[in-house]
């Protein structure tokens, strides 16, 4: 009862940072929220729980329940599970709809969550295999939004890696380390009792699915797709000391996805901006390779300047004699050439002045 009076007196607080967070928004999310908090409703039957969660048991033919596909990202057991749902939903409405548009981030949120029930089932088949537990088909339930969460956090490293959040005496934590870290935080809840196993499954299925997508297949409005960026690798998600070998690990399964047609090779494509409009493509280049070419390319440029500069030495001095004139202003000596000019024109290294051939007038000087 305690709880319930603390909840009721904290109902205004909720309902105006609720109105803060959504407000607007488009449908899309609010009618997203408003889902979770219905199935958040339903969780309290058991029979609910396992019509609309996931069972990788009921997903094989027999009994094929294809629809906990679709509908066991919506259920979620604990309050404090909803609110993170909430609170990552309304940032996608703040952050990443306005960059993608409502109909991308929809796509966004479909791909990854029937991506993390396909990647989760999968391993928790994988893990019936080797234990023959059949307590992994049946009594496993996957839901919610943790797989979505984890793509909302690979969002934000690929929009603002760089933002720091929190300083450490151990260092900074920015947006490019905020993945990794909740999903091993997860894992430690996990082990501690704190969480349900699938939870850290989820949420790693999530990361990587997001990663694939944003990498590799998300079409943009110039017709490219994924980001090929640096700062946007699968060895960027680790820390600085191991991701050498994590870059070797993923470049070679890469290359042997690639090697067997189940990935394209990246091309990455070059607008050059220009009237001709040319677009370059080209294969991917190593570290080491793109340095040795921006050295030379450096060199190159360097070379071409100091030519230009002995170009500019070598040009013959033009020196142009001073049209004598007194302090107040500028006199026409009257003479026979004088006289048929009817216009003088005098020209300086910045102004230009029109005089008429007005003989033995002075005129006022200019500055």
């Amino acid at each position: 009862m305690a709880m319930f009076r603390a909840l009721n007196r904290n109902i205004p607080y909720l309902k105006q940072q609720s109105v803060a967070l959504l407000g607007n928004t488009s449908t899309a999310v609010k009618f997203i929220c408003g889902v979770v908090l219905l199935g958040y409703g339903l969780s309290y039957s058991e029979e609910a729980v396992k019509v609309l969660s996931v069972t990788p048991g009921y997903l094989m033919p027999s009994a094929f329940w294809l629809w906990t596909l679709f509908t066991f990202c919506f259920l979620e057991l604990h309050f404090w599970e909803v609110l993170v749902d909430i609170v990552t939903v309304g940032l996608c409405g703040k952050l990443i709809e306005p960059l993608w548009g409502q109909m991308e981030m929809m796509t966004f949120f479909a791909i990854v969550n029937l991506g993390v029930a396909i990647l989760s089932t999968t391993y928790y088949f994988f893990l019936y295999m080797c234990t023959f537990n059949t307590d992994l088909l049946f009594n496993v339930h996957i839901h919610g939004l943790a797989g979505y969460v984890a793509g909302v956090s690979v969002t934000v490293k690929q929009i603002m890696p760089d933002l720091i959040l929190l300083k450490t005496p151990l260092g900074k934590l920015s947006n490019r380390n905020v993945p990794l870290t909740v999903f091993f935080l997860s894992l430690t809840l996990w082990v501690v009792g704190l969480l349900e196993g699938t939870y850290p499954t989820m949420f790693l299925s999530g990361l990587l699915v997001s990663w694939v997508y944003l990498r590799f297949y998300q079409r943009h409005s110039n017709g490219s797709r994924g980001d090929m960026a640096d700062y946007f690798t699968f060895a960027s998600f680790f820390p600085n000391v191991i991701q050498p070998p994590v870059a070797v690990i993923s470049n070679t399964i890469h290359g042997m996805l690639v090697k067997v047609g189940i990935c394209r090779k990246v091309v990455r494509r070059y607008d050059m901006a220009n009237p001709t409009g040319v677009t370059i493509s080209i294969p991917p280049t190593e570290q080491h390779d793109m340095e040795r070419r921006r050295q030379i390319a450096l060199k190159a440029l360097s070379e071409r300047l100091s030519k230009s500069q002995d170009k500019q030495l070598l040009l013959p001095k033009v020196t142009h004699k001073p049209i004598p004139s007194p302090a107040h202003g500028i006199v026409l000596i009257n003479s026979p050439q004088a006289q048929q000019i009817s216009t003088t024109t005098i020209t300086s290294t910045s102004t230009t002045v029109a005089i008429p051939s007005t003989i033995g007038t002075t005129f006022p000087s200019t500055t």
